[in-house]
């Protein structure tokens, strides 16, 4: 064999991203100061639940009014402020209200109970909690009460729409305005801004910290890549507690002078729906489990009709998306440029996103390629980058991974070298284009026999059947291959029972043997978390109480 015609050698699972747009390295005071300058007039916040809406020089009056009043009570840079409320406008004025004096917010999942607030609280350090009254069957006024006996550096409790938060928004004094705008002027782009704790499917949840660069950067660059304008609207009925949220809904919006639409405290897809239609949001935010609830909405007999025509992008995120339910959001809801995006609270969060001009076989198949400035690989168990097209784990370096664990130094060293790479836990693979595929996590491997069986893999063949409406895979314990597989499925309205024998017979011969899941549990819906990720964990537990063995 002549030299020329010698085979190239395998090139290695490792992207950079583009040099451009310019990272910002402003805070995000400084970010919204400007955007308020460029267009004072757009609409910036719009709460449909509430019925009011603020233009960008009303929405940064109310901010700084409300920082003006924190800083009042007491709070100074790199203080904790908890805040414990659902979707609501109090939660985005909070969030831009801490950073402008330069508290740190420390993010509370609305779903937490007692021992989950107490100890989010106490590891926080924090001093202050802003809190909705109530959501759903939790009374946060009267946990919040019982948890200052157990939370010793929690100094006060202020509850939204009580006379102590009117207090908080009224004008301020001139004097404590030049105190603000003095504090404002002296924070920097690498002060930490953000503690937001992971979803604890396994112990107490870690509080990754997050700067204004990190959160900063990742909404601008993520609505760049969206082709985000002072001309759009975006409808985040996604949960502000979580970076998908706070980050790539509220930051991408004030970076771009883009409105900021709450369909409702809670998800809702009829009040979703509505919210796009009244408020002629151009893009549309959720993880698969939404999108699939807002497409059955529209299949419903009893439904209205639902005017999506404003729409042209989003991004879906959180879990991989069934094929055709991305299908069916591109043609049903004219989401041409739909976004895919991955990523992980401890990336601020996004490390991969699909562009708008990518085919939807790239936005069906893959989570994209790398985002700007920043850097990606797949490694091996010895930590070597794998070949393009061989699985590892996937690691992320760059401007938006966390500064560490909030008070976790042994935790934070576990999946954060000193070489700045940050391992995910999630397995993936890299194609000759840099385009990604996530295919589960190292723990939501299943181990058959000796096999590696990804569940991805086998949930979209389930999403094949003309009776499923949603599919998740799962490994439960069992003697002779160490572990079986079993699906959990949802079935589409008025389908017939499911058993796994009529599985198997309509995966014969289409799939191999081994990947052919032995137990199917028909269920109404998923253990979830409340920014909408399948709860695992918990199906694997239930699954082995069912079946009457141990759990892993």
């Amino acid at each position: 064999m002549t030299e020329s015609s010698a085979p190239s050698a395998p090139e290695p699972s490792y992207a950079r991203g583009e040099a451009r747009p310019p990272l910002l390295e402003t805070t995000i005071p400084a970010t919204l100061a400007a955007t308020v300058a460029r267009v004072p007039d757009n609409d910036a916040l719009i709460d449909c639940a509430a019925d009011r809406r603020w233009t960008y020089r009303e929405f940064a009056e109310t901010v700084h009014a409300l920082a003006a009043g924190l800083y009042a009570q007491g709070l100074r840079p790199a203080d904790r402020l908890g805040l414990w409320s659902p979707n609501r406008w109090e939660w985005v004025v909070t969030q831009y209200a801490c950073a402008e004096i330069g508290v740190i917010l420390v993010n509370l999942n609305p779903a937490y109970r007692q021992r989950e607030i107490e100890y989010a609280l106490v590891q926080s350090g924090a001093s202050t909690v802003i809190a909705a009254p109530s959501f759903k069957d939790s009374d946060y006024r009267a946990m919040l009460a019982t948890a200052r006996a157990s939370c010793p550096e929690l100094r006060e409790v202020v509850v939204m729409g009580d006379p102590e938060w009117d207090e908080l928004l009224a004008p301020p004094t001139p004097e404590v305005s030049a105190a603000v705008a003095e504090v404002t002027a002296g924070l920097s782009a690498d002060d930490p801004i953000n503690i937001q704790y992971t979803s604890g499917t396994t112990g107490f949840p870690k509080g990754a910290t997050l700067s204004h660069r990190n959160i900063g950067n990742n909404g601008y660059l993520v609505g760049e890549l969206c082709g985000y304008t002072a001309d759009d609207r975006i409808a985040i009925p996604v949960p502000f507690y979580h970076c998908f949220g706070m980050v790539m809904g509220n930051l991408a919006a004030t970076s771009h002078g883009a409105a900021m639409v709450i369909p409702a405290p809670a998800f809702d897809p009829a009040a979703t729906l509505r919210a796009v239609e009244q408020h002629r949001c151009t893009s549309l935010y959720g993880v698969p489990t939404m999108f699939i609830a807002e497409l059955a909405l529209l299949d419903s007999p009893d439904a209205d009709d639902h005017d999506l025509s404003s729409l042209r992008t989003g991004i879906m995120a959180g879990s991989p998306c069934p094929e055709h339910v991305m299908r069916q959001v591109v043609t049903r809801m004219n989401m041409d440029e739909v976004s895919i995006c991955y990523g992980m609270t401890e990336t601020s969060p996004v490390s991969t996103q699909t562009r708008t001009d990518d085919s939807l076989d790239r936005r069906v198949g893959t989570v994209g390629r790398v985002g700007p400035h920043l850097q990606i690989k797949i490694v091996d168990g010895d930590d070597a980058i794998v070949d393009r097209g061989v699985a590892g784990e996937f690691c992320t370096r760059g401007y938006s991974v966390m500064s560490g664990y909030w008070n976790e130094p042994a935790k934070t060293a576990e999946v954060l070298g000193d070489d700045g790479w940050m391992h995910t836990g999630d397995i993936a693979v890299m194609d000759a284009d840099g385009y990604v595929q996530i295919t589960g996590r190292i723990k939501d491997m299943v181990i058959r026999g000796g096999e590696n069986i990804y569940p991805r893999e086998i949930e979209e063949f389930l999403y094949t059947h003309p009776d499923i409406l949603d599919a998740q895979v799962i490994g439960v314990p069992d003697e002779r291959y160490g572990e079986e597989i079993m699906a959990w499925v949802r079935l589409r309205d008025g389908a017939p029972a499911m058993t796994a024998e009529s599985l198997r017979d309509f995966a014969s011969g289409v799939i191999a043997k081994h990947k052919i899941p032995r137990y199917v549990h028909v269920v109404d819906e998923f253990p979830m978390t409340v920014t909408g990720k399948v709860r695992k964990v918990v199906m694997r537990e239930q699954a082995a109480q069912m079946l009457g063995v141990s759990a892993r």
